[in-house]
C-alpha cells in the first residue's frame, strides 16, 4: 500500500516537472520569437536610414560637381555686339599736349558680354575715309555688365599750317570682332594737317585705355 503510494507520487512528481519544463520552453521560444521580431525591425530600419544618407550624399555630392562644371561651361560670356552697344564721342583734349584727343565710350546695353582688342576706327573726310592705325599696347580682356562703359582714346595732330587740311566730316566706329559700323558724330577738330609722306596721322588705344573723358 505504501510503495503504491511512493509510485504514484512519483509520477505525479514527473508530470508536473514535464508540465513545467515545457511550459519554461514555450514561454522562451515566446520571447525569443518576440525578441526577434522587434529586433529585425529595428535593424532594418538602421539600414535602410544609414542607406539612405549615404546613399543621399553620395548622390548630391556628384550633382553639386556636374551641376558646376555644366555651369562653368554654358556660363560663358559672350561677345559684345555693335547692337547691344551705345557708342559716343567726346573731346578730351588737355592743353598742352602734343596731340589731339577724342575718347570713345562704349557701353553696354544689353546682357553682360565681354570684350578685347582694338576697335576699327575711320575718319569721314572730304578727301575719303581714312582709318586709325593702333598705338600698339597690349589689349586686356574684361566683361561689361549691363550699363557699363569702356573706353578708347583716338590721338591726332592739330592742323596748326594755316591751311583747309583734310575736313573731318564723321567717325565710324566697329567694335571688336564685329562686322557691323556705327555712325558716331565726331566731336573734335575740323580738320588734320595734310601728312607729307602720306602716313595716318591718327591713331588709337585698345578698349580701356582711356578715362570717362566725359563720354556718357
Amino acid at each position: 500500500m505504501y510503495g503504491n503510494r511512493r509510485k504514484a507520487f512519483l509520477v505525479s512528481a514527473v508530470l508536473v516537472g514535464g508540465a513545467m519544463l515545457m511550459t519554461a520552453c514555450q514561454d522562451g521560444d515566446a520571447d525569443a520569437a518576440q525578441g526577434s521580431t522587434s529586433a529585425a525591425p529595428a535593424g532594418h530600419t538602421d539600414t535602410a536610414t544609414g542607406g539612405d544618407q549615404s546613399g543621399g550624399k553620395g548622390t548630391a555630392s556628384v550633382s553639386v560637381s556636374d551641376s558646376g562644371s555644366g555651369s562653368s561651361d554654358s556660363g560663358k560670356v559672350a561677345k559684345c555686339r555693335t547692337d547691344g552697344l551705345k557708342i559716343t564721342a567726346t573731346d578730351n583734349t588737355i592743353g598742352g599736349d602734343p596731340d589731339l584727343t577724342v575718347v570713345v565710350a562704349m557701353k553696354n546695353t544689353g546682357a553682360e558680354c565681354a570684350m578685347s582688342g582694338y576697335a576699327g576706327v575711320d575718319l569721314k573726310t572730304n578727301a575719303g575715309p581714312l582709318s586709325a592705325t593702333r598705338t600698339g599696347q597690349e589689349p586686356v580682356s574684361f566683361t561689361l555688365k549691363t550699363g557699363e562703359s569702356t573706353f578708347f582714346p583716338i590721338n591726332y595732330p592739330a592742323n596748326d599750317t594755316g591751311g583747309s587740311g583734310i575736313r573731318i566730316t564723321g567717325l565710324l566706329v566697329t567694335p571688336p570682332n564685329e562686322t557691323k559700323t556705327a555712325a558716331v558724330q565726331w566731336p573734335g577738330a575740323a580738320s588734320l594737317p595734310i601728312s607729307e609722306n602720306g602716313s595716318t596721322p591718327v591713331k588709337i588705344g585698345p578698349l580701356g585705355s582711356a578715362g570717362q573723358g566725359g563720354a556718357q
